[in-house]
């Protein structure tokens, strides 16, 4: 646990390995990191703004499940984010593979599957 914990919080820590990459694929890297801290920021607004401003839903506590279930998300897309920067970054030092990953895949079906709920909640709300 410490060595990852060192890996996301120490990054002189990972010059210590390898050789250096070219810039353009660390930039590319760290690009990669924000795209998923934006998402994961997106993620916890939308989460708030379900607890803040949407109407009590037809299912009691649906609209507190799905706030709350938006900030766990995006919490673990946060972590995600750099877990994944720190492992990629290795990566290149060492010349090896960069690390391959069902977060996106998961992340999609999870998605998904909320706004399947929304919508059905919509539905029996139009139509009671």
């Amino acid at each position: 646990m410490y060595a990852v914990l060192r890996q996301w919080f120490d990054p002189e820590s990972a010059h210590t390995e390898g050789t250096t990459p070219d810039y353009r694929f660390s930039l590319a890297n760290e690009r990669t990191f924000l795209a998923w801290i934006r998402t994961g920021l997106a993620l916890i607004a939308g989460g708030l703004a379900c607890a803040q401003f949407l109407p009590p839903l037809p299912i009691a506590k649906l609209r507190e499940v799905i706030a709350v279930s938006l900030l766990v998300l995006g919490g673990l897309v946060a972590l995600r984010a750099v877990d994944h920067w720190a492992r990629a970054e290795r990566a290149m030092r060492l010349g090896v593979d960069l690390p391959r990953s069902r977060f996106p895949a998961l992340l999609a079906i999870v998605v998904a599957l909320g706004a399947l709920v929304l919508v059905i909640t919509v539905l029996v709300r139009v139509f009671s």
